[in-house]
């Protein structure tokens, strides 16, 4: 790793000032949340102008994901041979096109391509980010970059569904896509003209197929790292699965499609607060006390969130606050659950994070979308879903941990 100031740094174009590089971390990582979070209050116009039915709508989030998961495995290996840049370029070119196609899209099929192969773009915002940041940073100071870039990143998906709305007050849906893309193309032209390459060419690799297998054995031979592996794609897949039928909630079981962004917002909030609150906190407590812990009070407020609805006393604002509750215990299992399932990885930390990202992206997208398609006109099987996972979750941190919670088992592959 070279560590060094990004103001200093020597190319073809004038280095980033420390605040100016942080904001364009954040809106490479930016790029992602709005291509999800800004699309749900369109979901039922996407519907209504594509002669959708029921829960079809929900392909339109699933599909992206999908592609996003997907492409995870490629982008860490190739940015490693070819330079960040060419692959920025590459990534948010892909991200552009695909946006614009989907604006255009005059079929549902046609869509669900877009937003795939937007997926596959976005995929390689999020893996570069972090590799620019520690191309640049080491140590506490990377620590410091990191934080403040994810502390904006937080804000998106607080934000991004009212703009979503904003943009739907003024223009059609497919607006959004156009925004999209715009927002992409200033990102794109801000780092072609400022950011200079921050891959030594000293540390360029060779692509090695090999490396992949190796670090797919390593993963799959350690306990730990596949328990926690399964158990972060449960509880995201989870969230997913609110993502997929959070606008049918709000519009067809409590008749409130005004409440969504409000909502929403609350409940992203309860994310991003619980991200802070861990921050604070990891190095205190550590992550097990900390991510187990949410984990059983996620399995609580799972609990009586379905009691609720199961009993019909489910109203608006119970449903936000529950949600809230266990959006709060989810922020404090994922950063968590990420980093005790790249613990015993640190050899082979690029290649196992691509993995890792690849297969924990895919699993939760194909859970969370098993979820959205059981909603029925009720929260009920929203709930059940949170729920179920909650406790598969639970099982696999049982195994991986050789049945003890809160306190590191010993080494066992």
């Amino acid at each position: 790793m070279v560590s060094m100031d990004i103001g200093t740094v020597r190319g073809p174009h004038a280095g980033l000032g420390f605040r100016a590089f942080v904001g364009v971390i954040a809106a490479l990582m930016a790029t992602n949340a709005l291509a999800v979070d800004a699309m749900l209050p369109a979901l039922g116009n996407i519907g209504a102008s594509l002669g959708l039915v029921a829960n079809q709508r929900q392909w339109v989030v699933s599909s992206y994901l999908i592609g996003f998961g997907a492409a995870h495995i490629l982008y860490g290996t190739l940015a490693d041979r070819y330079g960040r840049k060419p692959l920025i370029y590459a990534a948010l070119g892909i991200y552009i096109v695909a946006s614009l196609a989907a604006a255009c899209a005059q079929s549902f099929e046609a869509l669900l391509v877009a937003r795939v192969v937007q997926g596959l773009g976005a995929a390689g915002t999020r893996v570069l980010a972090v590799s620019i940041v520690r191309d640049c940073y080491a140590g506490r100071r990377m620590a410091r970059v990191m934080s403040l870039s994810l502390l904006v990143f937080l804000g998106v998906p607080v934000l991004a569904p009212s703009l979503g709305q904003v943009i739907m007050f003024f223009a059609p849906w497919p607006w959004i896509f156009v925004f999209l893309a715009g927002f992409a193309a200033a990102v794109l032209g801000v780092i072609a003209w400022r950011l200079p390459e921050t891959l030594n060419p000293a540390d360029r690799r060779p692509i090695e197929f090999f490396a992949i297998v190796e670090a797919a054995r390593a993963i799959l031979s350690n306990r730990a790292s596949v328990g926690y592996t399964l158990a972060l794609s449960l509880v995201v897949g989870g969230m997913f699965g609110f993502i997929n039928a959070a606008q049918q909630v709000f519009t067809d079981v409590f008749h409130r499609p005004r409440l969504f962004t409000v909502i929403f917002a609350m409940i992203a909030g309860g994310i991003a607060v619980a991200s802070l609150v861990n921050a604070r906190l990891v190095d205190r407590l550590g992550s097990r006390k900390i991510s187990h812990t949410a984990m059983l009070a996620f399995l609580a407020v799972a609990a009586v969130h379905l009691a609720v609805a199961l009993s019909g006393h489910e109203t608006v604002w119970r449903f936000a606050a529950l949600q809230v509750c266990m959006m709060f215990c989810f922020g404090l299992m994922i950063g968590n659950f990420g980093a005790m399932a790249m613990e015993p990885l640190g050899h082979i930390a690029g290649s196992a994070a691509s993995l890792q990202g690849f297969f924990s992206t895919l699993l939760a997208a194909l859970i969370g979308f098993s979820i959205g398609q059981q909603f029925n006109g009720t929260v009920v099987p929203l709930t059940a879903g949170f729920l179920t996972c909650g406790l598969a979750a639970l099982v696999v941190v049982l195994w991986a941990e050789g049945g003890r919670l809160f306190v590191a088992r010993e080494a066992v592959t």
